[in-house]
């Protein structure tokens, strides 16, 4: 069986002033179906960058990336080679992100928020999904917030409707 995702050789430098910053120095990691993962480090070690690089948000300078076995990124001839678009969005369906500020919609209710990319994204059917929501809402404790705004509820209630929004999209685990 191959690995939820797996990096190798994986590096990122920025280039400040002129001067190059190499933030990931060929990282090799891997991880499995059912693990879990604590990325530490001291400010500035490069966790953040890794998350970006790995979630695509942010291009690599070399290495590779691949989940559940499908490559996202190689090395060829010493540069990053992505594969295409299409079958770079298949790929993206096997993970979800949660942000750290969130980035709930305010104007959306929490099962808008929720609901809102599973029907329009994945083309799912509506019932189902809001059926699944529910669901999803009363797993995180939050059976009565449905019809509330961001602004109504508290830090740790939003990122769990956060978590809740990443979860309906069904990424692979």
């Amino acid at each position: 069986m191959s690995s939820l995702l797996q990096t190798v050789d994986l590096r990122r430098v920025f280039s400040e002033t002129g001067e190059k910053l190499e933030i990931l120095k060929g990282v090799n990691f891997s991880m499995d179906a059912g693990e879990l993962v604590a990325l530490t480090g001291s400010s500035g070690s490069g966790k953040s960058t890794f998350l970006r690089c790995i979630s695509m948000l942010e291009t690599i300078d070399g290495g590779s990336i691949s989940y559940c076995g499908k490559s996202a990124v190689t090395e060829q001839e010493g540069k990053p080679v992505y594969v295409s678009k299409d079958e770079l969005k298949e790929i993206k369906r096997y993970f979800g992100l949660v942000f750290q500020n969130f980035n709930l919609f305010p104007h959306y209710s929490v099962l808008k928020n929720i609901t809102d990319a599973p029907i329009h994204v994945l083309k799912r059917n509506k019932d189902e999904v809001m059926k699944e929501a529910e669901v999803l809402l009363k797993k995180m404790g939050l059976s009565d917030k449905g019809n509330a705004y961001p602004y109504q509820l508290s830090g740790g209630q939003q990122q769990r409707v956060a978590i809740a929004r990443a979860l309906a999209m069904k990424p692979r685990s």
